[in-house]
């Protein structure tokens, strides 16, 4: 069974970076499409960001647009969150998971989660 890994989380200021890393344990996710979410205390879990299988598209929430940036490393089968400026309301709990079907904004088109990695910006 294939497992998301994330880490990369901390506790920064507001206007400082965090580059958060995802791989999978026990497989490769070369065939998917990939994504980020986040969930705040007390909120739903929210969609992120997106990276086609190929790379070649990517996707993102509005709040975090020119902000942070999706990558992914077929090489090195891992995936990247390039998080810059970050605000306070970017805390959260940071999830990636593999895209499978349906839409891309909904938590249900997605499979093998992992643990997540917090993310704390202070004011």
């Amino acid at each position: 069974q294939v497992q998301m890994v994330e880490s990369g989380g901390g506790l920064v200021q507001a206007g400082d970076s965090l580059r958060l890393s995802c791989a999978p344990s026990g497989g490769t996710f070369s065939s998917y499409g990939m994504g980020w979410f986040r969930q705040a205390p007390g909120r739903a879990r929210e969609f992120v960001a997106l990276i086609t299988w190929s790379g070649d598209r990517t996707y993102y929430e509005d709040s975090v647009k020119g902000r942070f940036t999706i990558s992914r490393d077929s090489a090195e089968n891992t995936l990247y969150l390039q998080m810059n400026n970050l605000k306070p309301e970017d805390t959260a709990v940071y999830y990636c998971a593999a895209y499978w079907h349906g839409s891309y904004y909904d938590t249900s088109g997605y499979t093998y989660w992992g643990q997540g990695t917090q993310v704390t910006v202070s004011s």
